[in-house]
């Protein structure tokens, strides 16, 4: 089911992203439709792709409290936990606005303020990911942000997943909209009658939600150019095989484009995780999906050493590193490129992924060499500032003038020397 190889036959996969040739002209058609037709494209879109007919967009109360009344109490204290945790992880990357006063009297520093309005996308399709909302929203509401919208595709009976609706309330997303695909992209980038734009778009979704992100982004800004979701397993000797595969697996069952691949130096343990994986698949549900997955981008890879495996994970930049070995905390200065690192046999990816608090929103497809995992940051935006004292300006003035003629701006030299005229 999954090949071992050895490193000199392998090919990394390190650009995901999927061809949307095909499918950009039926996306640049909805976003059109979307801005000139607004809630009655909405509307059409949502009977058409989604089966449902609806009379409003908006997620009535009576609904969030049905879905509150449907869900396990157990199932809401685990979101509940999850919120917290993501709570409290993030609240320590909060910055603050900042400035210096020189001895000349003049003033530099940073303004930092978050952003007014967020949307967020949540996918429907195979299955809810109410995982998905927290993660999302919660950084939001630490960053500042006070108006946030989450949109989300109804099924053909016009409802959302009640673990949905649940994690919204738990994450305190108060305006929920029943609409998904590129049209529920659209109306946030460029707003209708019924759903305000917005300045930032968030979340996960399929190739027409990640195709119209792209299109809107300018006149939106977007949290990424999000691809198939991968992990990399390095491990040694040391490790247990059956964690090992069962964390492929995991990984695997996402989608059919996912990517699992163990790096290991160990013939032995690469045989052994084969085995391992062959027979916890029959355990499983998502069987044809694991399959797929794992014949067309999963692998076991045999290295020379450790420092081999390193040196392809950061070629390839995962979205999740898994570092099995003896000592993962003597590896961990090496990894150059991850979107998150997990340490040792007891930190999954699974655990990443509901409640371990840092955001599970990270980059894929190789963008963990240039991108960061969604944070506060995400949500924020930073202004300079400059305020120049006169004994600041004369001390800076001859210089200032000096490149502004070499740059051939005679109007910017002449801003400063006015002044200088003036005193």
């Amino acid at each position: 089911m999954i090949k071992i190889v050895p490193s000199n036959q392998w090919q990394p996969r390190v650009n995901g992203t999927q061809d949307n040739k095909e499918i950009l002209p039926i996306v640049q058609k909805i976003i059109a439709e979307v801005c000139e037709k607004q809630d009655a494209a909405l509307f059409a879109y949502t009977k058409e792709l989604d089966g449902a007919v609806l009379t409003s967009l908006l997620v009535a109360e009576d609904e969030k409290q049905s879905a509150m009344n449907q869900v396990e109490s157990s199932f809401l204290e685990a979101l509940q936990t999850a919120a917290e945790r993501i709570r409290l992880f993030h609240e320590k990357e909060r910055g603050t606005s900042w400035w210096n006063m020189e001895k000349d009297g003049s003033i530099l520093g940073q303004l930092v303020r978050p952003m007014d309005r967020v949307g967020i996308y949540v996918p429907g399709g195979r299955a809810a990911y109410p995982s998905s909302v927290l993660m999302n929203a919660i950084p939001a509401i630490v960053a500042g942000v006070e108006d946030i919208v989450m949109v989300t595709p109804p099924d053909k009976n016009g409802q959302i997943p009640a673990s949905t609706l649940v994690a919204a309330q738990v994450a305190g997303i108060e305006r929920i909209y029943k609409v998904g695909g590129a049209q529920a992209i659209a109306a946030l980038a460029y707003g209708t009658e019924s759903i305000q734009r917005v300045d930032k778009i968030v979340g996960p979704g399929n190739q027409y939600v990640a195709t119209a992100k792209q299109l809107v982004y300018g006149q939106v800004d977007i949290d990424s150019f999000a691809g198939p979701s991968e992990v990399v397993i390095i491990a040694d000797e040391h490790a247990n095989p059956a964690f090992v595969a069962a964390d492929l697996l995991a990984q695997a069952e996402h989608d059919p484009e996912a990517a699992a691949v163990l790096l290991t130096s160990s013939e032995k343990l690469a045989k052994e995780v084969a085995e391992q994986v062959e027979k916890q698949t029959t355990k499983l549900e998502r069987v044809k999906i694991i399959e797929e997955s794992l014949h067309k981008h999963g692998a076991i890879v045999l290295t020379q050493d450790m420092d081999e495996a390193v040196t392809l994970s950061n070629l390839v930049a995962p979205e999740h590193l898994e570092l099995m070995v003896g000592n993962p905390w003597e590896l961990l200065p090496k990894v150059l490129h991850a979107g998150a690192v997990f340490l040792g046999p007891m930190s999954p990816e699974t655990v990443g992924d509901y409640i371990a608090g840092p955001s599970h929103v990270l980059p894929t497809s190789g963008t963990a060499r240039f991108s960061s995992a969604l944070s506060v940051d995400t949500f924020i935006k930073k202004t300079s500032l400059i305020s120049y004292s006169k004994e600041a300006l004369k001390r800076d003035a001859k210089q200032v003038i000096t490149l502004a003629e070499q740059e051939g701006l005679e109007a910017h030299a002449a801003s400063i020397r006015i002044r200088m005229e003036e005193d």
